[in-house]
């Protein structure tokens, strides 16, 4: 994913509330600890913060457990095999909306430099044209998949874009479309992976994962989760303390 440095995003969400940015009043702040472990002190990749690593961790089970869609009031459906005109095909999400139901692909790669080339829409077109061509038990009797949408973590390249366009597919990344791609949307619906908390370590992430925990706000809205995985009182108070700076909660 080409991700805007956490920098960007931090500053954006302290002008969103009429407020500047000043070095003295961010050490005073409760979300300074995690802009400073991931900004400052885990430092850039390539031009990009360590969020980065926490975003694309989680991305794949972001992605497919549906959390972007659901945010957006979309009905969802995941890990499905459905048969199409020819042959079988394995699909990440199913989502509807408005009785308009589409499929989901999700590409995700670990490299920062990787790139999503023109033939993944041309591959997935295929796979749609083999779907839409017959309708499917889905949300609500027998349903035909009329859209088809590609989201990856990193960058399409000009002719996946062009070609997708020219297709009718719709995509999705970090930073396409301009107005609302994955970091836009991320932003306004605080969907930040749990991955990015520095007050719990990896094995106590791997647990909240295990309880399909996945985003951040889900540890504010139920914070019994830290219970469950056996956080005493004072680590679950830090804890919560950093969710809510990150989410913007204060």
């Amino acid at each position: 994913a080409k991700i805007n440095p956490f920098a960007d995003l931090f500053v954006r969400q302290q002008q969103a509330r009429g407020k500047k940015f000043s070095l003295a009043a961010a050490v005073l702040r409760p979300g300074w600890r995690f802009f400073r472990a991931y900004v400052l002190k885990l430092g850039f990749l390539d031009g990009f913060p360590g969020f980065y690593i926490a975003w694309a961790t989680a991305f794949g089970a972001f992605v497919r457990y549906s959390r972007l869609f659901e945010a957006e009031k979309y009905e969802t459906k995941t890990n499905l095999t459905l048969q199409g005109r020819c042959v079988n095909h394995e699909l990440d999400v199913v989502i509807r909306k408005n009785g308009t139901v589409a499929m989901v692909e999700c590409k995700f790669h670990t490299g920062r430099e990787a790139t999503t080339d023109v033939k993944v829409p041309m591959y997935i077109l295929s796979r749609f044209n083999d779907l839409k061509e017959k309708s499917h038990v889905l949300f609500s009797g027998r349903e035909s998949i009329s859209k088809c949408w590609i989201i990856t973590n990193n960058r399409f390249t000009s002719d996946a874009v062009a070609f997708a366009t020219c297709s009718g597919i719709q995509l999705l990344s970090w930073d396409y479309p301009k107005e609302l791609n994955l970091r836009t949307k991320i932003d306004a619906h605080h969907l930040y992976p749990i991955t990015c908390l520095t007050t719990l370590s990896i094995a106590e992430k791997d647990k909240l994962l295990i309880l399909d925990v996945l985003l951040v706000k889900e540890i504010i809205n139920n914070h019994q989760c830290l219970e469950k995985i056996g956080l005493p009182p004072n680590r679950i108070k830090n804890v919560l303390k950093e969710a809510t700076a990150l989410c913007a909660y204060y």
